[in-house]
């Protein structure tokens, strides 16, 4: 939390209060409409690994609103960072902007390799994002994500890095799932507001993988996977 307090302090100086205070606001209203436009726009959506996604514009205007909703939260203080920096009231809604367009080109990544899929797959991928968490890369990024950049696509591109397990996982468990988009939500804000914590990290991703493990040896112990009409296939 001392992390957090420097990091929202330096990021408001006394000069340029009011632009930063809008800044602030800007940013965390624009997230709050992100969450209620999304979880309207994806109710009834959720089809656990057996999801479609729909078109390619319904699709797309889901995830930048997802992502809108989940990743702003953490990016304030680059954002105010950069407003300070640039002392200019433009400053914020082109970082942001600029920010979430990266991945906005994840999304449509997604949305080209993505199919409905089974409980393997998903519980491969669990795993795989477990894993992750405990790499070197995993370390970079999210270091990267508590330093100043110079702009929103610096800025997205680490954040990506950091975040790709994470959203991996949201993919494969259920897409279009609200529960999911929360859980991973408070996960990656509170990892690109605080410090890396061994103590913390670790059994984080002992976690996943064994949410990973519980996925691949019984599927319908984990809520909304499966569901409930419909044979899903195993991979």
């Amino acid at each position: 939390m001392t992390r957090l307090r420097y990091q929202l302090t330096d990021a408001v100086p006394v000069r340029g209060a009011a632009t930063t205070a809008a800044a602030l606001i800007a940013t965390l209203g624009a997230a709050g409409a992100c969450w209620v436009i999304a979880v309207d726009q994806m109710r009834g959506m959720d089809m656990g690994v057996a999801t479609r996604l729909g078109s390619f514009d319904f699709f797309v205007s889901s995830w930048i609103l997802m992502v809108g909703a989940m990743m702003l939260p953490g990016a304030v203080p680059a954002v105010l960072r950069r407003t300070h920096a640039s002392r200019s009231a433009l400053a914020a809604p082109v970082f942001a902007a600029s920010y979430i367009a990266i991945w906005a080109v994840v999304g449509i990544a997604v949305y080209g390799l993505y199919q409905p899929h089974g409980t393997i797959a998903a519980g491969v991928v669990v795993i795989a994002a477990g894993v992750y968490e405990l790499t070197p890369a995993k370390r970079h990024f999210r270091l990267k994500c508590l330093e100043y950049s110079c702009s929103g696509l610096i800025y997205g591109f680490n954040c990506v890095g950091s975040s790709i397990g994470l959203m991996a996982m949201l993919v494969v468990l259920g897409i279009m799932s609200v529960p999911w988009m929360a859980i991973m939500a408070v996960v990656m804000v509170a990892q690109k507001l605080l410090p890396a914590r061994a103590f913390i990290d670790v059994p984080l991703a002992l976690a996943i993988v064994g949410l990973g493990i519980a996925i691949l040896a019984a599927p319908a112990s984990v809520p909304g996977l499966v569901p409930s009409m419909g044979h899903i296939p195993m991979m």
